[in-house]
């Protein structure tokens, strides 16, 4: 006991110099901390959550060094700008920094997290695609059956689409339901429940990792990592919204969200009362895709793609249910689907050969010379 009382001393001196190391470098920006509220107890320290988390703070614009020896940016360092200052900002409705090492001026922007509709790469609605050549095109498939969106050596997409026939119609509405997602020798599934009356604030995403149901958590950004594979899950808002991250290969953006009695007036969906036909809005960013890539999406990223639709009309058609029909949301059976992992492992893609001409404008925004889009 004497021996604890003569120390004493030092060990309350030693507790009140770290109190105060802890404090000083609770906010290594030097900002000061947000007035508390009448009658509040002190919060914990802002230490304990990343920078984007913290309210009443200013933090500066993150950044990111292009590590990529290939890519167009390599080595510079490129910053986010002040509109849109975090990859992955604290509120859910404010747009993210987003960075592409191929761009030509190396230059960040900001990007909403949920899938923009008039976007490259996106399928919304009864769907609605917009292609790798910037052309829109509907793709109707048939109610109940799966369709391959992008077949390629190491990726493969398929989607299973819902709709209804209405009467004195010719053919379905159809919306885009579920995606199944194969890489390696793995499968990834997420999809919308069926639903009667929509309301925001529940969640009705399902997804499945290797055929096993995998849980994410409610919440904005929380996230879920597969053990075994570079697939990441994120949700972008508390709830029905969630971005797919597959590390330099691709990123999917994914919203469900209703038939509203809005839609249905407009269009004379007549949707039933017991089924709002909640549906996935999609957006993809391509990383890696082949000069061979297949499928009704995949096709437009082609380079020597011809599109057939026909321009100027209210709906432009896009053919082609029968070389795209799967027999399931994770197969790869359809008549022009090239998905072999195994045979991408072993074999390394040709590159691209274009000719470049003053009516053609060619970019690569894909990793390894990858994926060429080509405009006219």
């Amino acid at each position: 006991m004497k021996s604890m009382d003569t120390h004493s001393p030092m060990l309350i001196l030693l507790l009140l110099v770290l109190s105060s190391f802890n404090v000083s470098h609770a906010d290594p920006y030097s900002n000061p901390s947000p007035p508390l509220a009448p009658s509040s107890s002190p919060s914990p320290s802002p230490s304990a959550s990343p920078p984007f988390a913290v309210a009443g703070k200013q933090f500066p614009p993150q950044s990111i060094i292009c590590n990529d020896p290939i890519s167009k940016c390599y080595g510079q360092n490129i910053t986010c700008p002040k509109q849109c200052p975090s990859f992955k900002p604290a509120d859910p409705t404010a747009k993210a920094c987003t960075i592409d090492c191929n761009t030509p001026k190396c230059e960040a922007y900001c990007k909403n997290r949920t899938a923009n509709c008039n976007g490259m790469g996106s399928a919304c609605g009864d769907p609605r695609f917009v292609g790798g050549d910037g052309i829109v095109f509907y793709f109707h498939g048939k109610t109940n059956q799966y369709f391959s969106l992008v077949s390629d050596q190491n990726l493969q997409i398929n989607a299973r689409f819902i709709g209804r026939r209405p009467e004195g119609r010719k053919r379905d509405n159809t919306w885009i339901q579920a995606l199944g997602l194969m890489f390696d020798h793995h499968t990834f599934t997420l999809a919308a429940n069926k639903v009667a009356q929509w309301d925001d604030n529940v969640d009705q995403l399902q997804f499945t990792y290797n055929k096993e149901p995998v849980v994410i958590s409610e919440g904005h950004l929380s996230s879920w990592a597969a053990p075994d594979s570079h697939l990441i899950v994120e949700r972008s808002a508390k709830c029905n919204s969630i971005s797919v991250t597959l590390a330099k290969v691709l990123e999917i953006s994914v919203s469900v969200v209703p038939i509203t009695k809005e839609d249905d007036r407009i269009h004379n969906y007549q949707i039933p009362a017991d089924d709002c036909f909640a549906h996935l809005e999609v957006q993809f960013r391509f990383f890696d895709l082949s000069e061979r890539v297949e499928g009704v999406l995949g096709q437009t990223y082609r380079p020597e793609f011809q599109n057939p639709v026909k321009r100027g009309v209210a709906m432009p058609i896009m053919g082609g249910e029968h070389k795209y029909k799967t027999s399931s949301l994770t197969s790869a059976d359809c008549n022009y689907c090239i998905f072999s992992p195994h045979l991408s492992i072993m074999s390394v893609a040709k590159p691209l050969a274009l000719e470049l001409s003053n009516t053609m404008e060619c970019t690569s925004k894909m990793s390894k010379g990858r994926g060429v889009i080509c405009r006219r």
